[in-house]
């Protein structure tokens, strides 16, 4: 079903028996099994939002601060981190269906200053390639430009050096440096700094009261502060409640409530129209962006099957679904949508076992709600296939991080190294190798901050037939 432009929901679409037969939400039933998997798994406070039956329901569990008390409602705000790209890819849309913006031209069209390490890139990387993490930017490069409204543009300049992770169109690789140049692209198109033009062009619209981009708009709501700490216990306060720079709001800094999420989501889920009626975005515009523009060699760091104009987007065991994850410091969000049940799911924590509360809480929840199967937690079989390591062994290099992969004692190994600019950030991790594919391997000792136990490392070969492998949905071209 689709919303007409007075709001009402119309015939298009299909819900099937699911609408005829309305689907209700047993709310004491879900506040129990969230207060239960919350403590469970260590999470200081959790805040959920489920569209059901065209209806918005919310729930909030735990505490905002451990060393406060502070009890978490669901007005509670929370960092979003990732899901931010979602709101950035969003308003470039408006601006391309408007026909101010021409996704398929060159950036530089737009933003003669842009520039790529390689000058070759930089004349051919797109806007659409910008949005489907298919550029070849690299995602780790975090640069305090300052709190001015110029930030992003000091952004953009900072990272004309910047190596990409691949040639542009040749593999998906995801980047947050992609979208800092989305976001300068809306300003310029604009004339409003970033904050601005999504405030005046999508907050509004929607009427999302409980969603804002500076810490100073965030004082003025109950703000849940991030935790850190070792796997299985509680962990206490980080020690600032943002350590991001102004300039990573495109890719990594809106703050909501869960239920302005889904409110969110609602909108892509009911053909661009709030719920007000007002059209945001057009029903074209809506579908191109959850259209498939690239597969996923890596199905399990973010559950990612393959990748839209901004989307992340799933496929479970037929079921189609699309959503965002994200994280910054001690904070975490999960949004799914599935169109087929009209149902979308909104998590935010702050901190402890996040994803596995998520994926405890969203098994149970899609499940119930719209027939959704999720697979099992990420791990090797119990009988691991004999895998020959040979063609695999050598050094992957992408912007910042080095990985040497070897064999030990007839297992694969690797050496995941913090190079140039993150130098400074860790330690080497040594991971080792667990076969569950021939090119799809567990990866230990990272913990579990990408899935539930094992860190998937994920071997394939960009458009030319270089090898690369990817740690984190990052592209490491093989160099050696």
């Amino acid at each position: 079903m689709n919303w007409d432009e007075q709001g009402n929901w119309g015939s298009k679409g299909a819900w099937g028996a699911r609408d005829s037969a309305g689907q209700k939400l047993d709310i004491a039933h879900w506040q129990a099994r969230l207060d239960t998997l919350r403590a469970e798994h260590h999470v200081p406070a959790a805040s959920l939002a489920v569209l059901v039956d065209r209806t918005i329901h919310e729930l909030a569990s735990g505490v905002l601060h451990r060393g406060t008390g502070v009890e978490a409602t669901t007005d509670s705000v929370f960092q979003m981190g990732s899901i931010a790209k979602i709101y950035t890819a969003s308003l470039i849309m408006r601006l391309a269906e408007s026909g101010e913006l021409d996704l398929d031209a060159p950036v530089v069209e737009v933003l003669p200053e842009f520039s790529a390490a390689d000058p070759d890139a930089t004349k051919v990387i797109t806007t659409r390639q910008l949005l489907s993490h298919t550029s070849g930017l690299t995602c780790d490069f975090t640069h305090d430009s300052g709190r001015g409204d110029d930030c992003l543009a000091k952004y953009v300049e900072a990272a004309r050096d910047v190596a990409l992770d691949c040639p542009p169109g040749t593999a998906l690789s995801y980047s947050s440096v992609g979208y800092n140049v989305l976001g300068r692209i809306i300003e310029v198109v604009t004339g409003k700094v970033w904050d601005k033009a999504l405030e005046d062009l999508l907050l509004t619209p929607l009427s999302l009261t409980h969603t804002m981009t500076l810490p100073e708009q965030a004082l003025r709501f109950r703000a849940a502060m991030g935790h850190l700490g070792e796997a299985g216990q509680d962990p206490d306060p980080a020690p600032a409640w943002d350590l991001m720079p102004r300039s990573a709001g495109p890719y990594g800094r809106v703050i909501a409530t869960a239920g302005d999420v889904v409110r969110l989501a609602q909108m892509h889920l009911n053909g661009g129209l709030a719920q007000d009626g007002t059209r945001v975005l057009s029903e074209e515009t809506v579908a191109l962006m959850q259209q498939r523009v690239v597969e996923s060699p890596d199905k399990w760091t973010v559950s990612a099957d393959g990748w839209g104009l901004g989307w992340t987007l799933y496929d479970w065991d037929g079921v189609q679904g699309y959503g965002h994850d994200g994280a910054s410091i001690g904070q975490y969000g999960y949004l799914r949508v599935v169109p087929s049940a009209g149902v979308a799911v909104a998590l935010l924590t702050n901190g402890g076992g996040a994803r596995e509360l998520y994926a405890a809480l969203y098994r149970e929840l899609l499940a119930d709600l719209a027939g959704v199967t999720m697979p099992a937690p990420f791990a090797p079989p119990a009988e691991p296939p004999v895998v020959d390591l040979a063609p695999l062994l050598g050094t992957y290099r992408r912007e910042g991080v080095v990985i040497t992969v070897t064999e030990r004692d007839g297992a694969g190994h690797a050496v995941y190294e913090f190079v140039d600019g993150m130098k400074d950030f860790s330690e080497p991790l040594e991971i080792d190798l667990l076969p569950v594919t021939e090119s799809v391997f567990a990866g230990t000792g990272v913990g579990a901050a990408f899935s539930e136990d094992y860190m998937p490392v994920v071997f394939s070969a960009l458009q030319d037939g270089t090898g690369c492998v990817y740690v984190g949905m990052r592209c490491g071209p093989k160099i050696a």
